[in-house]
């Protein structure tokens, strides 16, 4: 019985930004879907208006599997997470322990070509960056939906999350933040 499918898909029951008032909940399947679109695209951007030769495919799939160790560990809040370098090394750990316990509800045939989603290496280190800015990018726009929204709740959010973007200083999501961001402004008459 190959158990991983079923773990997996257990990602829409854990709920994010468990910390914050929500006026709408997100869970981590819409989140790892978002990531990866975002991703997706900006491998594409990389590639079509950078001139690198990136796996947008690839990457994709590795956001689709970013926070999945959070099947077994539950989504930990970020000002935890990152309180510290003691409990964020720890926290690596044990996210690592949580993606070989994923790994390991497949067979041997399957597991060796789902290895490379959950430990990259260097060859897309590259696109592993650019999964932790649209994973960044998923959580900003977030903030601007739930500031659109009327909650103020996630004001402070937005603004340490759009920083934390902007200092990746990657060309890439530098255009997304200028093209692409300003329609989550837009109401859905606005976006025909």
């Amino acid at each position: 019985m190959i158990r991983f499918f079923a773990l997996v898909s257990r990602l829409k029951y854990i709920d994010r930004w468990a910390l914050m008032k929500n006026s709408s909940n997100e869970n981590l399947a819409e989140h790892s879907l978002e990531t990866a679109v975002i991703a997706h695209a900006l491998c594409i951007i990389g590639n079509e208006r950078c001139g690198k030769k990136l796996d947008a495919d690839h990457a994709a799939v590795l956001a689709m599997y970013h926070d999945a160790s959070e099947i077994i560990t539950g989504d930990m809040p970020t000002p935890i997470k990152y309180l510290n370098a003691d409990i964020k090394s720890v926290y690596k750990d044990i996210e690592k322990k949580a993606d070989a316990r994923l790994l390991e509800a497949l067979p041997e045939d399957l597991r060796t070509q789902y290895q490379p989603v959950f430990d990259p290496g260097e060859e897309y280190a590259y696109e592993k960056r650019l999964v932790k800015a649209a994973d960044k990018l998923s959580a900003y726009i977030k903030c601007i939906e739930e500031r659109k929204s009327g909650n103020r709740e996630f004001e402070n959010a937005e603004k340490a999350t759009l920083q934390a973007v902007i200092s990746m200083n990657l060309p890439e999501v530098a255009i997304y933040l200028d093209e692409c961001i300003p329609a989550y402004e837009l109401n859905l008459d606005q976006l025909k």
